[in-house]
């Protein structure tokens, strides 16, 4: 496993996260509770000690699970979790609500489930326009003064918005979706780099198009994250993901690799992202994934890849 000092917190994490909004069970392929325990347990066989949830992941289902194999492993005091707030899943919806008054009640369940009394790095999933920023991020740096949250950050954010939250509460972390397939973040991952913020790039996977068990067009259920959340499950964004794939996968032949290690090994390499986000929910899948970490690209096969992201999917920022 490698390890890196994130941002200006002085944590020692695993370049590799174990994202586990899948984990969670819900808008994803279903798999029973057995299986998703063993790929969290796997990820700690692996060396990961690094992980992020969040309270919408399945009505804090994901939590729970990482609270009870942390708690069984004893592991608990060697790993950092990152969770979320401001945002819930309530009768199979997304609901947002960063009043400081629901963050408050939402760390205490988190703080339960996850079978602790502190929390890591605590993020504000996603923007509420409709609450002021000193009402969300006052109750953020009252509960990092209490102790119950050593480091705040953001998801979800543009590079403005970042700005706007960090004039309120020194941030620490920025957790933004970057991907081949999507690169609208980047100038918030730039920005929160270039001030000595943790960065971590969730969605490198693309959700699993990018580890090419997607081939053919379907069509999946409304609350389905690949028909929700990721546009290139349908058209016009498939077939423009299948030209990259067959790019890749020739770039991947050379190199002695799969997609899933050659995606996140080329995801590890850009300069603003300190830590790299993955999902699986099988322990298979984790070990996959972890082959990444000893794949190295040259500097033409890095150009190679940006150029044939390029012919697709444009960097946008």
């Amino acid at each position: 496993m490698e390890y890196t000092t994130f941002g200006n917190t002085g944590l020692k994490v695993s370049k590799l996260c174990f994202g586990t909004w899948g984990i969670g069970g819900a808008g994803w392929d279903e798999y029973s509770e057995e299986v998703r325990l063993d790929a969290l347990h796997e990820a700690l066989e692996q060396g990961i000690n690094f992980f992020d949830t969040a309270p919408a992941y399945n009505t804090g289902a994901a939590e729970k699970l990482i609270g009870r194999v942390l708690e069984e492993s004893g592991k608990r005091k060697d790993c950092v979790i990152a969770t979320k707030c401001g945002n819930d899943f309530i009768d199979g919806k997304y609901v947002r609500n960063g009043s400081g008054a629901y963050i408050k009640e939402q760390i205490e369940r988190s703080l339960e489930y996850l079978r602790t009394d502190y929390i890591d790095i605590y993020l504000l999933h996603w923007p509420d326009p409709s609450v002021p920023l000193e009402d969300t991020f006052g109750a953020l740096q009252e509960l990092r003064e209490a102790g119950k949250v050593h480091f705040i950050g953001v998801c979800n954010h543009t590079a403005e918005q970042l700005a706007a939250a960090n004039k309120v509460c020194p941030l620490d972390v920025s957790q933004e979706q970057f991907s081949m397939l999507v690169q609208s973040k980047v100038p918030t991952l730039r920005a929160a780099a270039e001030q000595g913020m943790g960065t971590m790039a969730y969605g490198a996977l693309g959700g699993g198009m990018l580890t090419g068990r997607y081939r053919t067009l379907e069509t999946y259920e409304e609350m389905d994250s690949r028909n929700r959340f990721y546009p290139f499950f349908r058209e016009p964004g498939f077939s423009k993901a299948m030209n990259l794939l067959t790019r890749l996968d020739r770039i991947a032949a050379e190199c002695g690799t799969s997609l899933p290690q050659l995606t996140l090994r080329w995801t590890m390499e850009q300069d603003f992202v300190s830590v790299v986000l993955f999902g699986a929910q099988m322990a298979e899948r984790v070990r996959t994934n972890v082959r990444a970490l000893s794949l190295r690209l040259s500097p033409e096969k890095i150009a190679a890849i940006d150029r044939a992201i390029a012919q697709e999917f444009p960097p946008e920022g």
